[in-house]
């Protein structure tokens, strides 16, 4: 078996893709979009009709609105490649708003189930800032569920588990990204910081019996994928799954699911808690910061081409 094949035993693999023949070439049971991801396939003349649909078929919607069509439009499309579930983002702008996130959420659910989706097929992505988390607990309880996304620290994982978030993704690659920058060390398998966060972060789950999925992220390249095997499920990009499927050399299990005897101290985290551990930790503040500005940054490009089409 090749590498793609071999780690499918261990772990559920996510296409993280807009790109629906890719997906349909790896056969993922999940899908996950961004507004990047989006940007960029509705640039491809392939995925430019339902951009158009949209915009045609809206008129009289904001380009937000507009844009929230497209995100359910490739989604209702995705899930008719794949049999699990899509996740779609609810715009970044609304990070620090928790009440907005919840009507965004709730709102997305309702534009999938009129479209014959049913909620338990959607995730809900929310950025995994304290307002973020407290929506997510809200929404959780109305049945919907949740993708938290632009997670980089063990801070925001427990509050989200807490939270009774259904998932979360930590970004293995933005990570590294930071360190290489940071040290200027090329970081390889068990020594990269993005591995060893996913790791801390599965195992304080494991240890204290959250039930919240684990889903690495943003990978820069497959040592890191590799690294996480056994981990709850990867969402991976095209390149990185094509590379896996090339490849033919043996894949290990390195996360079991039970981690009992993980040496990891319980940590109580309330508001003040959690601000004060992020502003601890450089890395996680500044990387949070970044990613929301760059999804509004894709986000608002999303919206220049519609209202260019108007």
């Amino acid at each position: 078996m090749n590498q793609l094949e071999q780690l499918k035993q261990f772990t559920t693999v996510v296409a993280d893709t807009g790109d629906f023949q890719s997906i349909k070439a790896y056969t993922p049971r999940d899908a996950t979009t961004n507004p990047s991801l989006i940007l960029k396939a509705v640039q491809k003349p392939e995925y430019r009709p339902l951009l158009e649909q949209a915009v045609r078929d809206f008129p009289d919607l904001s380009t937000g609105d507009v844009i929230d069509r497209v995100l359910i439009a490739f989604g209702v499309e995705i899930l008719k490649i794949i049999p699990g579930r899509v996740s779609t983002e609810i715009d970044a702008r609304l990070s620090f708003d928790t009440e907005a996130n919840v009507a965004k959420g709730r709102e997305l659910i309702a534009l999938y189930e009129a479209a014959g989706i049913g909620r338990e097929r959607v995730l809900i992505k929310i950025a995994s800032t304290w307002e973020g988390i407290r929506a997510a607990e809200i929404l959780e309880r109305d049945g919907i569920r949740c993708n938290m996304t632009l997670l980089f620290a063990l801070p925001q994982a427990i509050a989200c588990a807490e939270a009774g978030a259904q998932l979360i993704s930590p970004f293995v690659g933005r990570i590294y990204d930071w360190y290489k920058k940071s040290t200027g060390i090329e970081y390889t398998g068990a020594d990269d910081p993005g591995v060893q966060s996913v790791k801390r972060i599965y195992n304080y789950y494991r240890k204290f019996g959250y039930k919240t999925e684990v889903m690495g992220a943003s990978f820069r390249n497959t040592s890191q994928i590799l690294e996480l095997a056994g981990c709850d499920l990867l969402t991976i990009s095209p390149d990185l799954l094509q590379q896996m499927a090339d490849t033919e050399a043996p894949v290990e299990r390195k996360l079991a699911n039970d981690a009992a005897g993980a040496v990891v101290e319980k940590v109580s985290i309330d508001e003040k808690t959690f601000r004060f551990m992020m502003n601890e930790d450089a890395m996680a503040t500044e990387k949070l910061a970044e990613g929301i500005r760059a999804f509004c940054a894709d986000s608002g490009k999303l919206k220049q081409i519609i209202a260019g089409m108007r």
